[in-house]
């Protein structure tokens, strides 16, 4: 299977720049795969697609403001720091900006030296380890001296950054934000509760693994990141429960996807568990714990649309997503939104 199979045009105007002023008034493709046909809705109405006694798995990662821009101790040239992921002992998985200049031993000054970082170790796929030097508690610094990342193909400004923020985001760990969770507000989570619907919370921390562009021409050749992942028991009972009774266990976002299939697939069953996954889910994959999906539009030969395309099939998808470009849908991660039934 070609990368190039998952490769489709779209219209750079229809990439969103900005969030629309309420969460819930974007707009909702709702794909039904027995009948293979989509609807026009917008979010607010999604609640119209639950059934009372519906599981809703969501991801409360939080981002943290992991953009750091920093100068070289030595020569005092610029460098800009993506964190990643936390691999303890103050050891961060990053992404470093005129690496060039960054060697083992460098150490990069931020905000005066209220955070340094040296360059301990190279990693796979561009990824460059560094120890973080810093008094009191890294977070609390890190606040002070980051910014939230946002995607590379966001050109403007985020006026508030909690709009890149899911509003039930609550553990703290991500590079990117899980932004099928964006449309949610609490008045909306509110409304689906009271139908009788329940929310159960997982946490996947966003790296290099879910954003990472595929580079090979065969995707079998594609290696994924490894990202990190929470369950409690608490969800691993209700979830496991929801097996038993039939009930509809719906995702929001890949990130869910990604946990709940990586955790059937290593126990047989939902499990109180901490790992890491670097699942990669592309067509042929036969999914054992997702019946549905809420999902945003993704980028081309991304690997999120060829998961989106296991889980509907590739014909589906594809028509779906000709049918969003013509209606002029907004796309990636300030966008609009798919239903997949």
């Amino acid at each position: 299977m070609k990368t190039s199979d998952f490769d489709f045009e779209l219209p750079s105007e229809l990439i969103a720049q900005t969030p629309l002023e309420r969460r819930s008034d974007s707009r909702l493709l709702v794909v039904n795969r027995e009948n293979q046909s989509f609807q026009d809705h917008h979010f607010s109405e999604v609640i119209d697609f639950l059934r009372p006694d519906d599981i809703i798995v969501r991801n409360n990662t939080r981002v943290i403001p992991a953009r750091l821009f920093g100068i070289k101790e030595e020569t005092g040239g610029h460098v800009e720091v993506l964190l990643l992921r936390d691999t303890g002992d103050d050891v961060w998985e990053c992404l470093v900006g005129n690496a060039k200049i960054v060697k083992p031993g460098t150490v990069i000054k931020f905000g005066d030296g209220l955070l340094k970082a040296e360059f301990v170790k190279y990693g796979e796929s561009g990824i460059r380890y560094l120890h973080m030097i810093y008094d009191g508690i890294f977070m609390e610094v890190l606040d002070k001296l980051g910014e939230v990342p946002l995607p590379p193909y966001i050109k403007e400004k985020v006026s508030d950054p909690e709009r890149y923020q899911t509003v039930y985001s609550k553990i703290e760990g991500s590079a990117a934000a899980p932004t099928a969770g964006l449309h949610f507000t609490d008045e909306l989570i509110k409304r689906i509760e009271d139908k009788g619907c329940r929310f159960v919370d997982i946490t996947l921390h966003i790296g290099l693994g879910t954003f990472r562009p595929v580079q090979v021409d065969d995707i079998n050749d594609h290696h994924m990141h490894s990202e990190h992942y929470h369950m409690s028991k608490q969800s691993a009972d209700i979830l496991n429960s929801a097996k038993e009774n039939g009930q509809r266990i719906i995702c929001v976002g890949t990130t869910s996807v990604r946990t709940l299939e990586s955790i059937y697939q290593k126990y047989g069953c939902f499990k109180d568990c901490t790992d890491e996954t670097d699942i990669f889910i592309y067509p042929g994959y036969k999914f054992n714990a997702v019946d549905a999906l809420i999902t945003n539009f993704h980028l081309p030969k991304s690997t999120l649309i060829m998961m989106i395309c296991a889980f509907a099939g590739k014909e589906l998808v594809w028509k779906a997503y000709h049918h969003a470009i013509a209606e002029k849908y907004r796309f990636f991660s300030f966008g609009d939104s798919m239903m997949i039934l």
